[in-house]
């Protein structure tokens, strides 16, 4: 018996989406950090060295469609913990922070290769062609709550 797939459509984007989130989420869980903390180091520690503060904070605005007060907040635990350094109006990553991304960092390739194995290359780049297609629009929506236009 075959299995037909699923038409894509934003619950089947959804469901992989938390399914893998909820899996992932437990790596930083492991090393006393949140998915959101982890998300705001990981983008200090790509970063070649100090970054405006706002940088980090307006990146995990986007990345995690979360306010900037809650984002701000996130950064500030990072730098209370001592994974972030706190400069005049720049951040830079502390050798504890940069020891703990590349930690979290290669637990999560190993499990991310695990979700991914087996499935051809040439698919994965079309996924992450569309998947870039419907974030880029759904971006460019107006956030949750606002007006709809008239019909």
């Amino acid at each position: 018996m075959t299995t037909t797939a699923p038409p894509v459509d934003g619950r089947v984007i959804g469901l992989a989406h938390y399914a893998s989130r909820a899996v992932l989420e437990g790596v930083p869980a492991r090393h006393g950090i949140s998915f959101p903390q982890a998300v705001a180091l990981r983008l200090t520690a790509v970063a070649e060295g100090p970054v405006d503060r706002a940088r980090p904070t307006g990146d995990v605005v986007g990345a995690l469609k979360i306010g900037r007060p809650e984002a701000d907040g996130v950064v500030d635990e990072l730098v209370t913990a001592g994974l972030l350094a706190d400069e005049p109006s720049l951040v830079r990553i502390t050798d504890a922070g940069r020891k703990l991304h590349d930690t979290t960092s290669a637990e999560t390739k190993a499990v991310s290769a695990r979700i991914h194995a087996g499935i051809p290359s040439d698919e994965l780049a079309v996924t992450g062609r569309v998947l870039a297609l419907v974030t880029e629009r759904a971006d460019r929506e107006p956030a949750a709550g606002a007006a709809a236009p008239d019909q």
